[in-house]
């Protein structure tokens, strides 16, 4: 079953655009997903289980990769699906 993920990333530093950036990267490395980001947020589309164990895999890379000038991040996340065959 495919779904889709929206999903936004607010670090709570003066300094975002590189956490931010480098998650967006992690998200696009991962050939079995469909990835498209715009100024917003970004949408990822996949297999239920894969994707929910990458995403949970990313998050937790994220808080572990706070820095003490970013010591706290939020993701604001919608699920949506199933999503019809492509």
């Amino acid at each position: 079953m495919d779904i889709g993920v929206e999903i936004s990333l607010y670090p709570l530093t003066t300094d975002y655009a590189p956490l931010i950036r480098d998650f967006i990267a992690r998200l696009n490395a991962d050939a079995r997903f469909r990835v498209q980001t715009n100024s917003v947020s970004t949408q990822v589309f996949g297999d239920f289980e894969p994707l929910m164990d990458f995403l949970r895999q990313e998050l937790r890379a994220t808080f572990a990769g706070l820095t003490p000038a970013a010591q706290r991040a939020v993701f604001v996340m919608k699920i949506y699906g199933p999503l019809p065959p492509a």
